[in-house]
């Protein structure tokens, strides 16, 4: 079974605030876009790349020679030429992006003829459930308290706040918006903190991270994440050691070659690439098995689309020391995309899709809604 074609699906109109300037504009720009590989045989995969359409476009037009023709039933091979061949021509950016996307479907078509979930494919499935925490963006107090409460009554019982106001005002701003999360979501429930230290020109270094760290595990933060710039390696040594809860990051590197020294001199607890930026499925199982050696839990970066979660649930059913997984929420671009509905259960925890390949069914509506009205192609694994 062969490649014959790579379609892009690219999403508008509805991508959640974040760490991006204004003038990257829902109407002229996108920042995620569906990946679709389209087989000689008619056996599609999608796949999500965390990049606009129009980087990974010209992405895959340089990879297009080592693509059409090739081999739809082996990703990792797929992929890894794909890596070697184009290391003049951008490693490490959108054309590694663009692979993200493309291995994911290849890994979605692979499952489909097989009948097997992804996760079954790279190894075994070490769990059929997972505890999603919901992602929430930071606000004044009584506003991030509202969104808490709206989480809790749809069922989730961990949350991760990030960004905002945090650590861009004053530390007295800081310690009043996670006071109020943890008075609002109570002792029981787990709460994560992400400074955002990817953010534009973030200003602080490790004594900030430091005194952060301490005023967070007055209040049982599970993890503080990014509170360093994210290249700034010797400084998430130093907190590593020194702060008394786990620090995460690295969510913005790219390759399993730039995790290596990360996970070797123990620069984070809990280690976070994202499947559709790191070169996908195939990069990502193998950090998250290098990591698991060094007792670095795993806990995959998520703040994309469906088909982003779709990965994810399939990585961490996968991995020995995986225990949550990101669910960006609310968002339209996973919500609206699901043709079922995902729902916590009465512990918080959500079903590991069994079904072949991604394991999960898409709303032709909400894809064409956010996608000027594109569709995906019909598998012919598919009723």
């Amino acid at each position: 079974m062969k490649i014959r074609d790579i379609r892009l699906l690219p999403l508008r109109g509805e991508t959640p605030d974040g760490g991006w300037d204004d003038k990257f504009s829902d109407l002229e720009n996108n920042l995620h876009t569906l990946v679709e590989v389209v087989t000689d045989e008619g056996v599609t995969g999608v796949g999500s790349v965390f990049t606009s359409e129009r980087l990974i476009r010209g992405a895959i037009e340089v990879m297009r020679p080592f693509l059409i023709g090739a081999s739809a039933l082996d990703p990792a091979a797929t992929a890894e030429t794909c890596h070697q061949q184009t290391f003049w021509q951008g490693r490490g950016g959108a054309v590694t992006h663009a692979i993200s996307g493309i291995d994911i479907a290849l890994w979605d078509v692979l499952g489909k003829v097989t009948g097997q979930p992804i996760s079954r494919l790279l190894g075994g499935r070490y769990r059929n459930k997972v505890k999603p925490y919901g992602s929430l963006l930071m606000d004044e107090p009584e506003i991030l308290r509202a969104s808490l409460e709206d989480g809790l009554n749809r069922g989730f019982r961990a949350f991760k706040i990030g960004w905002g106001p945090f650590g861009r005002r004053d530390r007295h701003t800081d310690e009043a918006i996670v006071k109020a999360a943890r008075e609002t979501v109570g002792p029981e429930i787990e709460l994560m903190v992400d400074a955002g230290g990817s953010d534009a020109f973030w200003p602080h270094g490790y004594k900030w991270g430091l005194q952060t760290a301490r005023m967070l595990a007055d209040y049982e933060i599970a993890w503080f994440e990014e509170p360093l710039r994210p290249d700034d390696l010797d400084g998430y040594v130093k907190l590593t050691e020194n702060a008394p809860l786990p620090i995460s990051g690295c969510e913005v590197f790219t390759r399993r070659q730039s995790f290596l020294e990360w996970i070797e001199r123990r620069a984070v607890d809990y280690i976070q690439p994202d499947v559709t930026k790191v070169g996908g499925i195939s990069e990502e199982i193998r950090i998250a098995q290098y990591a698991d050696d060094h007792s670095i839990r795993f806990v995959p970066h998520g703040w994309n689309t469906a088909v982003g979660l779709a990965a994810d649930l399939q990585l961490v059913a996968a991995v020995p020391c995986a225990r949550w997984v990101e669910y960006i929420t609310p968002a339209p671009y996973i919500e609206e995309l699901l043709a079922v509905p995902i729902h916590p259960d009465e512990d918080g925890m959500i079903p590991i899709p069994d079904g072949p390949g991604l394991g999960l069914e898409w709303n032709p509506d909400g894809i064409a809604r956010f996608t000027g009205g594109m569709q995906l192609t019909p598998s012919s694994t598919e009723s």
